[in-house]
């Protein structure tokens, strides 16, 4: 199962609107992707409240994997989607 370790760039971590918006991308790709913090519990990506339990501040490193077909094309997508201050857009 491919894993990317990406560090979140929003002022607000995975909060609010950045979250929204992970959480909607996630859904999109038509993979099933799970987020974690360092060796905690992995949720899906798909889940809002999931993703706002993990509560991922600015600067926490977290662990996307998924599995299935696209699977690596999802993970550079929503990597590249956290490293972004989602805020300031």
């Amino acid at each position: 199962m491919p894993e990317r370790t990406v560090t979140v760039a929003s002022s607000t971590g995975l909060h609010a609107r950045p979250a929204k918006l992970f959480v909607q991308a996630a859904a999109g790709t038509g993979v099933p992707v799970k987020i974690r913090i360092g060796d905690g519990k992995a949720v899906r990506a798909d889940s809002m409240l999931a993703v706002l339990s993990l509560g991922a501040t600015h600067g926490t490193e977290v662990t996307l994997s998924a599995e299935g077909e696209g699977a690596e094309a999802a993970l550079t997508t929503l990597a590249e989607l956290l490293e972004r201050d989602l805020d300031a857009e």
